[in-house]
This record gives C-alpha cells, structure tokens and sequence, in this order.
C-alpha cells in the first residue's frame, strides 16, 4: 500500500461527514433539481432544464426508457474544469477515469465498467451526432467547453435501441446550445496559472436560429511539464418554416489542444514528490484536432415525425509517451475519419384500444477510415516503425421501437435493433491484408416496462441486450486465426422504483446485472517492446450493483441531491489461458461512487454551494495480489455574488481539503501512478448581456 492510499484510510469518515454536509439545513444543492419529471417517467434531473413537452419527433429517453438522468446547463455551465468528461463525476453512478498525460486526460464510464481505455464501454453523441473514435474513446467530447452545454443526458443500461456500436453499459448525450438571444461572457483566472475565456452568442428571430462558440484555455498543471493550450470554435445555424412543420440546420465544430506530458511516476515518487514530472517524460507532450460537421432535418407530416442527421467527424492526434525509465518512447499518430448518418421515422396514430401508442422505426450507417501509426523515437525523433495500419470499418444498424400504453399507468416498451459489419484492415508493414471478422447480423431485444399505479411512485422494469466488437487490428481476422470471432453478447435486467413522496422530494432505487459472453479488452503495450496492438480475451464476466440517489428541494432557498451507486465486476468463466481469474475482478473498477452537492440562496445576490465526490479503491490487474489503489473523497465549494443584473463573479476552491488521490495501471510488471490535482482556486467573471 503506498502513501497516498495510506492518507486515505480515513475516507469513509470523510464520505459520512460529507453526506451530512449534502443534506444539512445550513447549505443546498450546487445543481438545483426541477423535480418535474411526471408521472410514468423514472428520468431524474440535476440543474435546471428547459422542456418542451410537444407529441412531436421521435421518442427522447426520459419518455421511454428506465435509469435515465439529465445534467441541466445550470448544474455544469458555471463549473471551471481543464476537460469537460470532469463534469460527469456529477452525474449518479458514472465513474471518471483521469489519466491527466497531454490529450489523453480522460474520460468516463458506468455500470460497472471503467474508463482506462481497455473497455470504452460509453456511446458518446453531441448534439445526436456520434462521437465515438474506433477504440470507443471520447476525444471528441474536449470540444464543448462548460458555457456551451445546454444540458447532458445520461442513459444508464442495455434498453436502449437507438445505439449498437460502443453502446455496452448505455450512453450519453451532450446537447449544447441553441436559440437565445443573449450573449455571454465568462473569464476565469485560476490556480496554476489558468486563463480561460468562454463566449456564447444566440441571435434568435422568428424563422432564425444562430448560435456562435469560442472558447480558449491555457493553464500551467499542476503538476510539472504539464503545460496544456486549448481553443474551441462552433456555429449552428438553423431554419424553421412559418408552419413549424420543418426544421433543418447547419452545425459546424473545431477544437484543438497543445499539450506536455507530466508522465507516470513510482509509487515512491508519487507519495514523495507528487507534482514532479520523471526526467524520461521531458520530451513527451501531444497536438490533437477534431472537427464535426451535421446536417440536421426534421419534418412533422401529419401523425408522422422524420428525424435525419447526416455528419462528418475528423480526429488526428500525434503523441510522443514514454510510460516507463524502463520503456522506450513512442510516437503515437491516429488519423480517423467518420462519415455517417441517422434517420428516424416515427408514427402516433390514434387508436380505440390503447390510451397512447407511438411506433418508430431507424436506420444509421457510419463508415471509418482510419490510420494508426507508430515509432519508436529518441527525443521525439523517429528510429523505426512498428506499427502502419490502414483501415475501414463500416457499421448500418436498424431498429424498431412501440410505446403502448393501454392504460395511463402502464407504460410498455418493446424493441429490437440489429447491426452488421464490414471492412478490411490493410498492414503495411507486415504486408498483409486482413478481413473484418464475419460478425454477421447482431440482434438485440429489448423490453422496457414502467407501471405507475400511484402519482407519487413509478416501478421499472427492463432487460436488453448490446454487444462490444473488436477494436484496431482485433477487429479483423489473422491468417493464424482458425476461426471468426463472434461479437461478445451483453444481457442486462434492471428493476427499480423511482419516487416522488411530496413535492421538493424525488428519488430511485435500482438494482440491475449485465453478463457478457465474451468479453475482450484492448492491449496497451506502454512500454513499447512489442506493438502487438489488438485485444486479450477476458470471458465471460457478470456486472452487478445498486443505485440509490435521492434529491431534495426544502425550501425555496435551499436544494440537494445525493447518489450512491455500489458495483462489481467478475470473471465468471476465465481465458483458458489464464484459469486463476476465475471469480477475480476486473481491474480498475471501484466497488462504489457517490456524489453529492448543496446548495444555498442566501438573498437575491449571493449563493453558497458544495458538492464532492468519493470512489472506492480497486485492483489493478486480474489476479487480484498486487493491492487496490485509487480510492478518494474529494470537496469542492463556491460562492456566487452577482454584482448587477447582467454581471456575477463567481470564487470556486476545487479538492478543498487538498487530498492526494491518484489514478494508477498495471501492465506486464510495469506500473504507473498519475496524482491528480491538488487544491485549487477559481475566480470567474460571467457577463451576460442582449
């Protein structure tokens, strides 16, 4: 056990004081619950959001699915964060992962599943745009800076049918802004040297909508040679008729980011000299560039709603990493392209023998086309390469969804989606050309069922299946390979209830499973010997755990919210090659996380707020001997004055109690410990303004 989780010990102490802290009278939540989901929905909401109940377009996830919580704008607008996954950790149940090395500083995950990039388990979208790179990870996500999200939904589960590809544990949706007529200013100057300036324009006119994004932010780390530049730009542009009968707009988005390497420490260093950078990391850093172009139109026809978005992603990231003084260092360059689009027909005909009913029916393809190259280098300049894929994958997918109710409490929703792949990997330095492997067709039942005999109370119950395929080189069939492999399979149940006893009060309780049949995950090679790249195989494994989170509004002045998600993650029938797995967990994947928040309105001027986040420790390999690490509480607080109208300074103090804690991975005897920031201050000046 190293220092840092030495430090920690106290930390279930310090989760009870904070959850006392989350519902004390004295302070209220930092993201204000509406607490108007109604009746027949179990969505849960943090911050407030703006909805427009209309029986128009297709079927959103608070009308038909289960375990489904949005983050409204004013719970992660006002937050100073260096990416924007960080404000996920508010979100119940969802785990973030913060490696904090140049353009790989994270992501996040849920249901059991873990963001360290071996299983990216998350479907990400933007705006209903997917945004997902070939590995399932998130780069596209850093482009949304905090100002411009309107709000973040997250859909917790195997129910849902609109996503195949990298839609494992569920997914996630970040709508950002649009319409207004305002503009907005925030500046922040804050610890370790950060400058960032946000701008959000809306021009909004009867037929018109624009919507203009910039933002840029520089900051030092904390930690050494961990310097990071970043700067955004997005437009919308959107066209309505005079009838409202049809709407179609242009979204265009640019993000880049400059970033160094404070690179992986020993166990001692990490405890000795936590914000020192190793001298092996001195020339590692990394440039990313991402872009999203959408298409977006949508019709009302009579009782039918038809929904397309049509998209082009762009992703290069060039990285130099050194993960050990043992290693060698890398250049790492991925070169992604994805082409796609989405469409969606959906029907509410009216009929004699049911209170509600709605059918819909979708289509979407994506196409990649990828390179993944890397080098052996010496002070980022190139000796040899060891790795030249070139490669396609493309993905069409379809599924079909009802919404019946036959009386007002019952809600009944049955699905199926299947998908399909093809594509061919090219390596050119092996001179090979390699076929996707034969997945065939994937299907995927659903159920949904919500049953709401009282106003106050809603049970749920769903099961479904989603499926995980192969990533890079794993994805395509070896000429060693005797037979295709098949998509690993996951089935999931959830049964919960979700209730409202009296007004200012709102909750779920949930129990759910998720079994794959084969699992497999992504090989890091961080040291850069061999450069086998692919995947390992697993086996079959079993996700199980509880979610309780509860939130509150007392008075008028006073909101809190709290969530307690406990998990595990199992090898059940293990890779014959590695038999002592049997009933191991899967590494880095905490037994529990928890957040919670307050949130006080002194007077019309000033509002107090606090809200923290604690994880458990986990393992770090499959074996389960080599001891848990990353296990933390951490308090953040913030104080707003708003000087006039149209002007508030905001102070915040991140990790207040200036707690180590620290991400940590485990590869082929190598190890890697990654601190993550120690207190920080904030002082943001926000200007909004006609």
């Amino acid at each position: 056990m190293t220092h840092l989780e030495n430090r920690n010990l106290r930390r279930p102490v310090a989760l009870a004081a904070l959850l006392a802290l989350g519902t004390s009278p004295g302070l209220n939540a930092w993201a204000q619950s509406t607490l108007t989901s109604p009746a027949g929905e179990s969505t849960l909401t943090l911050g407030t959001v703006q909805i427009t109940d209309k029986a128009q377009g297709p079927l959103t996830a608070r009308n038909v699915l289960s375990s489904v919580d949005v983050l409204g704008g004013a719970a992660v607008q006002d937050t100073s964060v260096d990416y924007s996954w960080e404000l996920l950790q508010r979100a119940p149940g969802v785990l973030v992962t913060p490696f904090r090395q140049g353009t790989d500083a994270g992501r996040f995950s849920f249901r059991g599943f873990n963001g360290e990039g071996r299983v990216n388990a998350v479907k990400l979208l933007i705006d209903g745009i997917p945004s997902n790179d070939n590995a399932g990870g998130m780069p596209f996500l850093d482009a949304v800076f905090p100002l411009d999200i309107e709000n973040i939904e997250v859909v917790r589960g195997t129910n849902d049918p609109r996503y195949g590809l990298n839609n494992i544990a569920g997914n996630a949706n970040v709508n950002t802004r649009i319409g207004g007529n305002e503009t907005q200013i925030n500046t922040t100057l804050g610890s370790f040297n950060t400058r960032e300036v946000q701008l959000a324009k809306g021009i909004e006119t009867a037929n018109w909508t624009q919507n203009y994004f910039v933002a840029s932010r520089d900051s030092d780390g904390w930690r050494d040679h961990a310097n990071a530049r970043k700067l955004a730009v997005a437009g919308k542009w959107f066209y309505t008729t005079d009838d409202g009968r049809h709407r179609a707009g242009l979204s265009v988005r640019h993000f880049e980011n400059d970033a160094l390497e404070s690179g992986y420490l020993s166990a001692a260093a990490a405890a000795s000299a936590p914000r020192s950078s190793p001298s092996y990391a001195s020339a590692d850093r990394s440039t990313r560039h991402t872009n999203q172009v959408g298409l977006f139109h949508d019709a009302q026809l009579g009782d039918l709603s038809w929904s397309t978005r049509l998209y082009r992603n762009t992703y290069t990231n060039q990285r130099w990493v050194r993960f050990t003084q043992a290693g060698v260092q890398q250049e790492r360059d991925s070169d992604e392209n994805q082409d796609g689009a989405i469409s969606t027909l959906t029907w509410r005909p009216q009929v004699s023998w049911a209170h509600e009913l709605v059918l819909e029916g979708g289509v979407d393809y994506q196409r990649q086309t990828n390179l993944s190259q890397r080098y052996r280098t010496v002070e980022r300049v190139r000796t040899s390469q060891i790795r030249n894929w070139d490669y396609t994958l493309s993905n069409q997918g379809a599924y079909v969804q009802a919404m019946i109710r036959p009386v007002p409490e019952l809600k009944i929703v049955p699905a199926l989606r299947v998908d399909h792949f093809s594509g061919t990997l090219v390596d050119r330095l092996a001179g090979s050309t390699l076929p996707l492997n034969a997945y065939g067709t994937v299907p995927q039942p659903k159920l949904s069922v919500v049953y709401s005999p009282w106003q106050k109370a809603s049970v749920y119950a769903n099961v479904g299946r989603t499926f995980q395929i192969g990533t890079g080189i794993d994805a395509y069939r070896a000429s060693t390979q005797k037979r295709d492999l098949s998509a690993s399979l996951n089935d999931g149940w959830e049964l919960g209830l979700k209730f409202s006893p009296h007004e200012g009060l709102d909750g779920r309780v949930a129990y759910w499973e998720q079994k794959a049949s084969g699992e497999v995950a992504r090989t890091l090679g961080v040291d850069g010997l061999v450069d086998t790249g692919g995947q390992g195989n697993i086996g079959r494994t079993l996700r199980k755990g509880y979610d309780l989170q509860l939130n509150l509004r007392p008075t008028g002045k006073v909101s809190g919210w709290v969530s307690y998600s406990h998990q595990q993650a199992t090898i059940t029938a293990p890779d014959p090659s590695a038999p002592t797995t049997l009933g191991k967990e899967i590494e880095n994947v905490p037994h529990y996380v928890a957040s919670l928040g307050a949130d006080y309105q002194l007077n019309s001027g000033w509002k107090i707020s606090a809200w923290g986040t604690a994880q458990g420790s986990y393992y770090v390999e499959r074996s389960n001997t080599l001891g848990k690490f990353g296990g933390n509480v951490l308090l953040n607080l913030s104080a707003q004055w708003r000087i006039q109208p149209d002007l508030t300074l905001q102070l915040q103090v991140r990790n207040l109690a200036n707690r180590a804690y620290e991400y940590v991975w485990y590869d082929s005897g190598s190890w890697g410990h990654s601190p993550g920031d120690g207190r920080a201050y904030y002082a943001t000046l926000a200007w909004k303004f006609k």
